[in-house]
């Protein structure tokens, strides 16, 4: 899928498929964090089940006022002991899977809204 966007002025997808998203015009095929005040991140994690806290902490960094995680092809479910660095902050965290997630990234970022998207590609 291609997204034509109006007119973002915040780092966007542009589009993506089974594997791969694409920013400002590059394809991305591995794990990968976007902000929406111009953060990006490699986020190195191999797939759902090498998460570790230390992930959740990177994001927490960030100091957004949501993360949403895009979870891989399927939707899967974070144990919220991995999640304790956003819960302390107080941030918000919403998970969907990647393709869904790329969809509300862009929308919110579009907004104005301070968020962050964290997309697993594996």
């Amino acid at each position: 899928m291609k997204f034509h966007p109006d007119k973002i002025s915040v780092p966007s997808v542009q589009g993506y498929g089974p594997g791969w998203i694409q920013v400002a015009g590059e394809r991305i095929t591995h794990s990968i964090v976007i902000g929406s005040r111009g953060e990006r991140l490699d986020w190195h994690s191999a797939s759902f089940d090498t998460l570790t806290s230390d992930h959740f902490e990177q994001l927490a960094q960030l100091q957004t006022e949501l993360v949403i995680f895009g979870s891989g092809s399927r939707l899967r479910f974070v144990a919220p002991a991995l999640t304790q660095a956003l819960i302390l902050q107080r941030i918000g965290l919403e998970t969907m899977d990647t393709q869904a997630a790329c969809r509300t990234y862009n929308i919110l970022a579009a907004e104005g809204r301070h968020v962050a998207v964290a997309l697993l590609m594996g």
